[in-house]
């Protein structure tokens, strides 16, 4: 399993992601909707709003899995957080980065994963809205214009504004 690489700016990443006070609350119907629709607008079983914090990635709202938090060293999400645009893995069992993962190898079985980075401002992504499945899948152009768009309400709702307003 390849562990993801820490971003240069982790120490500025994590501040900021600290200071969203959002570590560990409570579950909030506004992101617990996002959630259910992704999975339902998809046909995934699994969609997360996932926080990457410096050992974990915590889920801030959860459809279809019990977890609400996994380890960094084998989170998908660790690995999304360094590109801006929406990380697609179509067969994560032939994945280098992802092959013998245990999230790959045993329950939830992951086939598929996409990640929409939450850029909350340049360059810092705290996290993810990301899709999984059990089985291997890909999405088209309109399928990514979906995600981003549902990703930017996320990060709208994490900075309290209203997403008409966000860039």
């Amino acid at each position: 399993m390849m562990t993801a690489p820490i971003p240069a700016n982790e120490a500025e990443r994590i501040q900021a992601l600290r200071e969203l006070l959002i570590l560990d609350t409570p579950p909030e119907e506004r992101f617990d909707r996002i959630v259910e629709f992704a999975a339902e607008e998809f046909g995934v079983p699994i969609a997360l709003i996932s926080l990457v914090d410096d050992n974990r990635q915590w889920f801030k709202a959860r459809f279809g899995l019990a977890v609400c938090e996994t380890d960094r060293q084998s989170s998908f999400c660790g690995h999304a957080i360094h590109v801006s645009e929406v990380t697609v893995v179509p067969d994560a069992t032939q994945d280098p980065r992802f092959a013998d993962n245990p999230m790959v190898l045993g329950p939830p079985n992951i086939r598929f994963y996409a990640g929409a980075p939450l850029e909350i401002r340049p360059g810092i992504r705290v996290g993810t809205l990301c899709l999984i499945d059990r089985r291997r899948r890909t999405l088209d152009d309109t399928d990514l214009a979906i995600l981003m768009s549902l990703r930017d309400v996320v990060v709208s709702e994490l900075l309290g504004k209203d997403a008409e307003s966000s860039p």
